[in-house]
């Protein structure tokens, strides 16, 4: 497949295909760059910075809807994320960063099993409870990469750029119910001992307050 070259968006986020993602912009070269994708109607993408870098793959995103523009240029908008991409070579030549990329999506497109897909819906909706997620959209359930779906409520970006890099659906459900085996029971219980130190466990005022 050739390469293509797309305007680059370096975030600490990561986007999945047909997941929301909010973004407030403000500096000139961004204004720039998504002013120019909603003239065109044409994507951009958000690729994961760390501190030694950006990673090298990401997902694209349209804009859906423009919330609020300001006197000054800058704009709260609504995306959605589209495709996936592998960056092949970074491009300098604009005030904003650009890549060569090329696309993919799974190798596997098998159906995922009703109890690998029925556990992850448990797992996720065991997080939902504990109400210590990042803020997110509702799930879309019908979804074929239902992965993408539930793994937006997660905070860990390490874990996040794995899965998008994934590419089988049963392989992210896989990881996805590992990972929750062990994260919620642990968020369970941050979530007991926050509830529980304010009063010291005994239900009173905590010692010298």
């Amino acid at each position: 497949m050739p390469s293509r070259l797309i305007p680059l968006f370096p975030l600490r986020v990561v986007v999945f295909p047909r997941t929301p993602l909010p973004l407030h912009i403000f500096e000139d070269r961004y204004k720039e760059m998504v002013g120019d994708a909603i003239r065109d109607n044409s994507e951009f993408g958000i690729v994961l910075v760390k501190d030694n870098g950006i990673v090298s793959a990401g997902c694209t995103v349209m804009v859906e809807k423009v919330l609020e523009t300001y006197p000054d240029g800058r704009m709260d908008i609504l995306t959605r994320g589209k495709r996936r991409f592998e960056i092949v070579t970074l491009n300098e030549e604009k005030e904003y960063l650009q890549g060569e990329v090329n696309f993919f999506d799974d190798d596997d497109f098998a159906p995922a099993p009703a109890e690998l897909r029925d556990q992850a819906l448990s797992n996720y909706q065991a997080l939902s409870s504990l109400a210590v997620s990042r803020e997110h959209s509702e799930p879309d359930l019908e979804d074929r990469q239902l992965s993408f779906q539930l793994a937006q409520e997660l905070p860990d970006l390490d874990f996040l750029n794995a899965l998008l890099r994934q590419r089988s659906e049963i392989g992210r459900l896989k990881q996805l119910n590992h990972y929750l085996t062990e994260y919620v029971p642990r968020q369970r219980t941050i979530k007991r001992m926050t509830e529980l130190a304010p009063t010291n466990g005994f239900g009173g005022k905590p010692v010298g307050m």
